[in-house]
């Protein structure tokens, strides 16, 4: 870009931001644009303007910081104050070592000039004297000593200038160091880090030089134990610290880290904050760079970190200050707003009386609130927006409850009317659960006189969201309520045949209100009119599947017509074989019979009649099996007292429809289930249930997909662990669901159910995250719906297999040829034991149709060989069959299996002992069969599992986990063999191989069946 075309784009950033300043994206064209220009006034101008509206790391600090130094006069001490305000500015944003390490050189470097030029100015006044130098260096480094791996950068820059300062100094100025030394080194041994053994051998030196001889020994022994427990505390976090390292320092490595140090009740608040501190700083640097996931990273380190010191008592003016920084630093992230407008109101002091002054937090929180709402990027986001304004709702109503004023509650819905407009403004389908419009119905309802706001209310957004049962059902209950019970029943009857988007819970709604307050002809009057609605919404719902079928079919048809060559295509004009036009039967010749010459149906030749001359016997077509309808069958019930039990919770739902299943489980101390209908005609009746109680607690139901998410894309080395750390920080996970691969050993995707409805919606900020390079992470809410969308069942469809590629081909010149066709999900190449390719590949596409186009590609020239492209086919048998008993042979039974053991989690579990081909549970029997890769490895997988006892031949007891196939199989009986039955011991095998193997082999450490099992079940 040459310098007009850059002045130019410069203008114009700067128009985009004067528009939109807190969009932290313009602000890095900004400065890059600035910096192209070469002028050092419009870097500066850029770098300080980022500084204004966000936190910024060192990659905006140090160069501003530069800049100022160039131009600051360093003789007079205003130009060094400037400096040092300056850097104490850009510490307050992040923690940055490299920024840490520039402030304690320039104080070091300008206490060295004026030592080197033999006084300091009288304006000076202490400034740069020795003993400020080292007390404001010592503060600079204390800001780093939490840092484990880095803090040891800024700890040798001090030390290092006070040995030099020592061995320099006169008698009178070096009791003063060696008191600054001594102080330096003893809390340096108590903190943990890297270069702990560095640090004795410091003190070591220290004392030798420095301390009477015979104070040494005991000296040294003292520090020894000053230094245990921090030794101690960082070895056990060192394996972590080099896993970051390895990482590279990603966030999902940070987030993990994180996890780790927080499972203690009382965790290591001097590690975890500085841990937080470093995650912080690096997910910031990411999202400055365009890292996708950087800023969801950022708010959930952030979120984490805040609640960290609230729920640990943390000192107020600590939270304060970081609750400052988390603002400047999302300034779009609504809950941190919500928190600090907590916090104001939970540290105000308590009101003295009428005539005491107003307190702090009437102020504060005011200003706040319209700071928050002022920001366009929170503005404009329903899901960032509503958290404040229910925040700042709710501390106004808490002080209106303490006066009672109808002025107060007056205030209140003047904010929430406002916030309501703002929600709708930002989005024309405004907020789904309603929540500031439930916030103002309940409010009104407190106060006599502001019902009839309510209602107003209600009838706008129902009018707004014709569509919303949500909206319709709260509108009829506050009739209901309010006693207007006729009011209520109108209010049904119009909603009845209305297109909603959950028609059925409104329809269960008014059967409840009628059971209750209606009379015997009103009842039945309603059950006539919600049947009569039901049966034109499943004959529209039916319409419309229809319709979709048949748009499905015709983009088929055309797809494949489109893919015949033109020589096959029928010449118009052409007569059959048979010189007689050609005849075209709509009806399925598969169904229905052939017509004659004459136009009547007759038979088909199949049905006409056996070699035998009878007449083929009809057969009844077998009624459908109706297939299990998991998801929109199935509620979740949470907020259960712990000793509740499947019999509680079938006498509770019982009325509501045929159950199939009941599943209690508990989940961090917290009892959570599932229930499961036969049907899903039977789930809004469950959904009555919320709030009802079980042994005197209130419980809460909620449709169970609505709290489970489907997870796809995820990299091939991602198990249960990886993602119950991934999804865990954003609530409670109830269960992680994994499909089998015993069909289809690519399937990757995962179904993810929280406790809440709320935590899966938090979760979907992982959507489209790249946990690996090129490879979006998709994670959507499981609505059965939009099960097409989220299914692998056509990925057959969807995908190729492409024959005769040559070995010269990469990956990236497939991925190549096959985009022109459209988007691809992923290419896999066939790969020997050597990594090196096979000749063949698999494509899979997105859509459908665009692995259909891509059939074209048949037939192509690639690194001077042709491909052979087809659909693939998972279905279709090795032209290779194996050898039964090599099968046999490498395949292991496992037994004793807990109950509801996942297929797909059994896999991941035998992956980590040996490669798996295959795996299949039987649920009944409570056992799995697992075909190994080769026989070697179903040996070596038996011997680190299956416990072993301590005598080397000691006999074992009762069955094993692992018992390989060929030892429970019928032995043959014959001429010269013994009949009497032979189980071979595996316990027994294992421990003779153990005792037999290489001495310089270590042995592998034993498993017991109990550790099997935690690893199942994935704990």
């Amino acid at each position: 870009m040459d310098e007009a075309d850059a002045f130019e784009a410069l203008a114009d950033t700067l128009t985009l931001l004067t528009e939109n300043p807190h969009d932290i994206s313009l602000h890095a064209q900004h400065v890059r644009l600035a910096r192209e220009t070469g002028m050092k006034d419009q870097l500066e101008a850029a770098l300080d303007m980022v500084t204004t509206f966000w936190a910024a790391g060192d990659y905006v600090w140090i160069p501003l910081i530069d800049i100022r130094i160039e131009d600051a006069d360093l003789e007079d001490s205003e130009g060094i104050n400037e400096v040092l305000a300056l850097f104490q500015r850009a510490e307050e944003d992040y923690l940055s070592i490299p920024l840490l390490k520039k402030h304690i050189e320039f104080i070091l470097h300008r206490h060295t000039h004026f030592q080197e030029q033999g006084s300091r100015p009288d304006a000076f006044g202490d400034l740069l004297n020795t003993e400020w130098t080292f007390t404001e260096s010592r503060k600079v480094y204390e800001r780093a000593v939490g840092h484990l791996s880095e803090s040891h950068q800024l700890y040798s820059l001090l030390r290092d200038y006070i040995t030099e300062a020592l061995e320099e100094a006169n008698a009178e100025d070096k009791p003063a160091l060696v008191a600054h030394m001594e102080n330096l080194l003893v809390s340096r041994l108590q903190q943990p880090h890297s270069d702990y053994a560095e640090s004795l051998q410091d003190y070591s030196s220290f004392t030798t030089n420095y301390k009477p001889a015979d104070q040494y020994e005991s000296l040294l022994v003292q520090a020894s134990k000053l230094r245990a427990q921090a030794v101690k505390a960082f070895q056990r976090r060192e394996n972590y610290e080099a896993s970051l390292a390895q990482a590279g320092f990603s966030l999902d490595a940070y987030a993990y880290y994180i996890s780790l140090e927080r499972r203690p009740k009382k965790p290591d608040m001097f590690v975890l904050t500085a841990l937080y501190e470093r995650a912080i700083t690096e997910a910031d640097k990411r999202r400055w760079g365009g890292e996708e996931n950087a800023e969801s990273a950022l708010r959930t380190f952030w979120n984490g970190y805040l609640d960290l010191l609230r729920t640990n008592e943390v000192d107020d003016s600590a939270q304060l200050q970081t609750l400052t920084r988390a603002t400047r630093s999302a300034p779009g992230y609504g809950d941190i707003w919500a928190q600090y407008i907590r916090f104001l109101e939970r540290t105000s002091p308590v009101d003295q009386g009428e005539d005491a002054d107003v307190s702090e937090s009437e102020e504060l929180i005011p200003a706040v609130y319209d700071s928050a709402i002022a920001i366009p990027v929170l503005n404009q986001n329903v899901e960032e927006l509503v958290p404040v304004v229910l925040a700042r709702a709710g501390w106004e109503r808490r002080r209106a409850e303490k006066g009672k004023t109808e002025e107060a509650y007056t205030v209140i819905v003047q904010i929430l009317m406002d916030g309501i407009e703002k929600v709708r403004k930002a989005s024309p389908l405004g907020d789904p659960r309603l929540r500031l419009e439930k916030f103002f119905s309940a409010l009104c309802t407190e106060v006599a006189n502001m019902i009839e706001y309510a209602l107003i209310m209600w009838e706008d957004t129902t009018k707004r969201f014709k569509a919303s049962y949500l909206a319709w059902t709260a509108y009829a209950d506050l009739f209901i309520k309010q006693g207007m019970y006729d009011d209520a029943r109108k209010l049904f009857r119009d909603v009845a045949n209305k297109n909603l988007d959950w028609p059925e819970a409104l329809w269960e709604a008014w059967i409840s209100f009628e059971h209750v307050h209606g009379s015997l002809e009103q009842l039945e009057d309603c059950l006539d009119r919600v049947e009569r609605a039901r049966k034109h919404v499943n004959m529209k719902r039916a319409k419309d599947a229809e319709k979709a079928a048949y748009q499905a079919a015709q983009m088929a048809a055309e797809q494949q017509a489109t893919n015949v060559p033109v020589t096959d295509l029928p010449v118009p004009g052409s007569r059959t074989q048979a010189g007689s036009t050609m005849d075209v039967d709509m009806v399925d010749a598969d169904t229905a019979g052939v017509r004659d010459g004459d136009g009547k149906t007759k038979r088909k030749a199949d049905d006409e009649a056996h070699a035998d001359g009878n007449k083929r016997a009809r057969v009844e077509p077998k009624p459908v099996v109706l297939k299990r309808d998991r998801e929109n069958s199935t509620v979740f019930v949470a907020e259960l007292p712990h000793n509740t039990s499947e019999e509680d919770l079938t006498a509770l739902f019982k009325d509501c429809g045929p159950l199939r299943e009941v599943k209690i489980k508990q989940v961090e101390n917290v009892s959570l289930a599932t229930v499961e209908f036969m049907d899903r005609e039977s789930v809004p009746a469950a959904l009555t249930k919320d709030k009802k109680r079980v042994h005197g607690e209130e419980i809460a139901v909620h449709i169970a997909w609505k709290s489970t998410l489907y997870v796809t894309n995820f990299p091939e080395s991602a198990d249960n662990e990886f993602v119950k750390q991934l999804f865990g920080k954003y609530g409670v996970l109830f269960d992680i669901r994994w499909p089998s691969k015993k069909f289809k050993s690519s399937r990757r995707f995962c179904y993810v159910q929280y406790a809440t409805p709320a935590s899966a919606q938090s979760a979907l900020t992982l959507h489209n995250t790249e946990l690996a390079p090129g490879v979006p992470l998709s994670v959507y809410i499981s609505n059965p719906a939009r099960k097409k969308e989220r299914t692998d069942s056509d990925a057959n469809d969807r995908e190729l297999y492409v024959a005769g590629v040559s070995k010269l081909v990469t990956k990236d010149e497939l991925e190549t040829l096959f985009e022109t066709y459209g988007k691809i999900k992923e290419v896999r190449m066939g790969l020997d034991d050597k990594g090196q390719p096979k000749g063949f590949a698999f494509v899979e596409f997105e859509q459908e149709k665009d692995a259909l186009a891509a059939l074209a590609a048949n037939n192509y020239e690639l690194k001077k060989r042709r491909i052979a492209v087809t659909l693939a086919d998972t279905n279709r048998k090795s032209k290779t069959r194996p050898n039964p008993l090599e099968t046999r042979q490498r395949s292991v039974r496992i037994r004793n299996l807990p109950a509801g053991t996942q297929e797909g989690l059994l896999q991941q579990a035998l992956e980590k002992l040996a490669k798996v081909t295959r795996v299949e549970v039987f649920e009944e029997r409570r056992e799995a069969i697992a075909e190994l890769e080769s026989l070697a490895l179903s040996e070596e997988s038996l011997q680190s599992t299956v416990p072993r006892p301590s005598g080397s031949n000691a006999p074992a007891r009762g069955g094993a986990l692992f018992v390989p196939r060929s030892t429970v199989s019928r032995p043959r009986a014959g001429l010269g063999s013994k009949k009497t039955r032979t189980v071979v011991n595996p316990i027994a095998n294992s421990s003779t191989a153990a005792t037999s193997a290489p001495t310089s082999v270590p042995p592998k450490q034993a498993k017991g069946q109990d550790d099997f099992r935690k690893m199942l079940s994935g704990s």
